[in-house]
């Protein structure tokens, strides 16, 4: 199965913290298949003194969605991440799921496509050097179309 994940990180050394995920996404979720280019973006549903690296891969995985879920969240926290209940704040590292084949999910714990990736250029950015045709399936547009019709002001920058 297909899946895309987006990855950011705002503290410590934030190319080598996502450096670190991809590798571990590859060696435990499975096969890597391309990684986009590195943005450099301001913090979003939040204030920080610290910019985020966000990047985003396509991956071959075997695992379910809720397998995939699973593992993520397992290589956050051995890579440092700490979850507050106080919503968004600044974190070592941070894997979302975007896009998993072309399933919608709305379960308790885990929303597909990402219910929030059309709303942010830190997303769509990296999202579109891989996928820009990829088709939303609830809002039936491609990533491409999606940044057209972005109204995020943040702060976002290629920097790699």
């Amino acid at each position: 199965m297909i899946a895309f994940l987006s990855l950011g990180s705002n503290i410590g050394d934030k190319q080598n913290n996502i450096e670190a995920a991809i590798k571990q996404i590859e060696s435990r979720v499975g096969t890597l298949i391309v990684v986009s280019k590195m943005y450099k973006s301001s913090a979003w549903g939040f204030e920080s003194d610290n910019y985020f690296l966000n990047n985003a891969v396509k991956i071959e995985t075997e695992l379910n969605p809720q397998e995939l879920l699973t593992e993520i969240n397992k290589i956050e926290k051995e890579l440092g991440r700490k979850r507050t209940t106080k919503g968004y704040s600044d974190r070592i590292i941070d894997i979302d799921i975007l896009f998993y084949e072309n399933e919608i999910i709305d379960e308790a714990n885990l929303k597909i496509p990402h219910p929030l990736l059309q709303e942010r250029k830190f997303v769509l950015y990296p999202l579109n050097d891989i996928a820009a045709n990829i088709t939303h399936p609830i809002l039936n547009k491609t990533v491409g179309e999606l940044i057209q019709f972005c109204d995020d002001k943040s702060y976002c920058e290629l920097i790699t």
